[in-house]
């Protein structure tokens, strides 16, 4: 991975996102596709295990760009992420 800045996006979920993900899955992990795609996005996953959340790294993007892909996002328009935060993350290292 190349060393420099970056935005993060973390979201929160909804207590119970395994029982009610199940009708947005694919859309949402089309959206996520189609960003990794242009390059904009370079990885994305749940956190937690459970998932309580999810991280999202961009490349160097803006946070505009970051709150389009946000906005989006079928798992936000389904009501299952309860907040969301942007911010940049500069890497100083990487494998």
């Amino acid at each position: 991975m190349a060393t420099g800045p970056h935005m993060t996006l973390v979201y929160d979920y909804v207590p119970d996102i395994l029982e009610r993900r199940a009708p947005h899955r694919e859309a949402h992990l089309a959206w996520i596709a189609e960003w990794i795609g242009t390059g904009a996005m370079l990885m994305a996953g749940a956190t937690g295990d459970p998932p309580t959340g999810a991280l999202f790294v961009f490349a160097d993007v803006g946070e505009a760009e970051v709150a389009r892909f946000a906005d989006g996002d079928p798992y936000r328009a389904a009501g299952l992420v309860t907040a969301h935060r942007i911010a940049p993350w500069t890497v100083v290292a990487s494998a």
